[in-house]
């Protein structure tokens, strides 16, 4: 089972025939674990590499830019990684993005089907502005530089700050 399966999951197995509270406890109870999971696998970056970065990851926006650094020594690797280790890289550096936009911005894991990966959605009901971060991480790995995790996080930021009822957007 992948790292976020769990969530996945327990999407499909939701009653239709639930009552509302009961509905709405179910995916407070699914938010929870995910958070919890997320968390989890974000403070393994921390734990790994904290000590290596005097302790820079603390979940601040400024602390993308050591997370970018961390994967730019990844990169010069990334051919010879295999994909196990890729995946569980991605997995841990998608999530401490994660966690630094829900921390600072708020918002709701889901699971986004067509890349089979979480997305975190910022700004229920009002508006959607979500992120990919597995994808950015991954496409960070293999392109380098021009996928830089700060300049993906920026224009989040941006369009978190903007946005107007109704506003929809993804980041990738």
């Amino acid at each position: 089972m992948g790292i976020f399966d769990f969530f996945k999951k327990k999407e499909t197995k939701q009653n239709t025939n639930l009552k509302s509270s009961e509905s709405e406890n179910l995916v407070d109870e699914a938010q929870e674990e995910f958070i919890q999971k997320s968390t989890s696998n974000a403070e393994r970056i921390v734990d790994g590499f904290g000590e290596k970065f005097d302790d820079a990851f603390d979940y601040s926006i400024e602390s993308l830019e050591v997370l970018d650094e961390l994967l730019e020594n990844f990169a010069d690797f990334a051919e010879q990684m295999d994909e196990e280790m890729k995946s569980d890289l991605i997995a841990q550096a998608g999530s401490y993005i994660f966690e630094v936009a829900r921390r600072n911005y708020g918002g709701k894991y889901f699971w986004y089907d067509q890349l089979n990966q979480p997305i975190l959605v910022t700004g229920l009901p009002s508006f959607e502005i979500s992120i990919l971060a597995f994808e950015k991480v991954k496409l960070r790995i293999e392109n380098g530089s021009e996928d830089s995790i700060p300049y993906f996080f920026k224009g989040y930021e941006e369009r978190v700050k903007q946005a107007k009822a109704g506003d929809k957007a993804m980041i990738v």
